[in-house]
């Protein structure tokens, strides 16, 4: 039981719009100056963000350590690792912002968890990464991995999160990516699921480097129709998914990739809110195959919080874990364990 382990939560995001440059900063101040107009602020976000996001209201205000507590107090966690989320930072080396303004929030304190690590913001393809590299490092000792989005889909209603097509196998984001591995950083993967034998190709360039898989490599409309035409079909939904098994399996033969049990409630999969047992069966075949797939020693629970809060509540979602996985739950190292080492989080 999650109770008896000190619970490490390797993938959470902090953000306030009001006081940090975020890309729902405008729309969160508008609200804030006039209440009346929240129940209409979220159509000025496009289709492709509201389908992505659900309810796009949690991005209108903070979400800080006392709204994390509130949400993962429940589950004991006494560790987060916390992922980039959006800094929109001016000039080449404006992403350390994010890491600077991390430090200065009150993690550890008044029942809220310690801040173990954070994963910070770079982009290799860009001139200045072995500087911004630097920069975060010397902002943060925390500073343990990096994430530069690649997801990407050719469906005009999918919310892209990369400029563009293949990003990963870009000639200069494969040279670039060099900075990240002298400095012994870890790299998150998170890609739509067509996208993992791109993350495939990184992966074996760069042998000696950990890549974190986010998400299951986010399987777009395998549990309901998405964007324009992604899952828009029974048939269509059950490509997604043999197609993902047959991906999956080939990322896992890798040894210097691990794999988080994150993102299940998000709603790019193609599901709203439904009772857990429904969201249990539903994704049951996501959770036992990245299992048997990577091993209990490859994988470990994460919240994905708020981003997930939507369609599941953070007990839930180790409640989910625990009841797919069975006998093959083992608490102690999918809750701390695996990604203590993988994240270097001290205890």
């Amino acid at each position: 039981m999650s109770e008896s382990v000190s619970v490490i939560d390797a993938h959470i995001h902090q953000w306030n719009p009001f006081t940090t440059p975020r890309k729902a900063s405008g729309p969160a101040k508008a609200a804030r100056r006039a209440p009346f107009l929240r129940p209409v602020l979220p159509r000025v976000f496009p289709a492709a963000t509201r389908e992505f996001i659900g309810d796009p209201q949690y991005l209108l205000g903070p979400y800080l350590p006392v709204d994390y507590l509130t949400d993962g107090g429940p589950a004991h966690v006494s560790t987060i690792v916390h992922v980039e989320a959006g800094w929109h930072g001016k000039g080449p080396l404006g992403p350390v912002g994010e890491t600077e303004w991390l430090s200065s929030l009150p993690f550890g304190l008044n029942g809220a968890p310690a801040l173990g690590a954070i994963v910070a913001y770079a982009d290799p393809s860009r001139p200045e990464i072995a500087e911004l590299l630097d920069a975060h490092l010397r902002a943060s000792p925390l500073v343990h991995g990096i994430r530069c989005m690649a997801s990407y889909s050719d469906d005009p209603g999918v919310m892209n999160w990369a400029p563009q097509a293949h990003w990963l196998t870009q000639p200069a984001f494969l040279r670039g990516f060099s900075a990240i591995a002298e400095r012994e950083l870890s790299f998150e993967i998170w890609v739509y699921a067509h996208q993992i034998p791109e993350a495939l190709t990184l992966a074996r360039e760069y042998p000696g480097t950990t890549f974190v898989l986010d998400h299951y490599a986010t399987p777009v409309g395998v549990l309901g129709p998405r964007g324009k035409h992604t899952g828009s079909t029974e048939s269509a939904r059950r490509e997604i998914l043999r197609r993902w098994y047959d991906d999956i399996s080939a990322l896992a033969e890798l040894p210097n990739v691990v794999a988080k049990h994150s993102g299940l409630g998000m709603p790019i999969l193609g599901a709203g809110p439904m009772p857990r047992e429904q969201l249990r069966d539903s994704v049951a075949p996501l959770i036992t195959h990245l299992d048997q797939t990577f091993g209990p020693d490859r994988t470990f629970w994460s919240s994905n919080f708020p981003i997930d809060k939507p369609n599941v509540s953070l007990v839930d979602s180790i409640w989910i874990l625990r009841e797919v996985l069975g006998d093959r739950f083992d608490a102690q190292r999918l809750l701390h364990d695996n990604a203590r080492r993988v994240y270097r989080v001290a205890d």
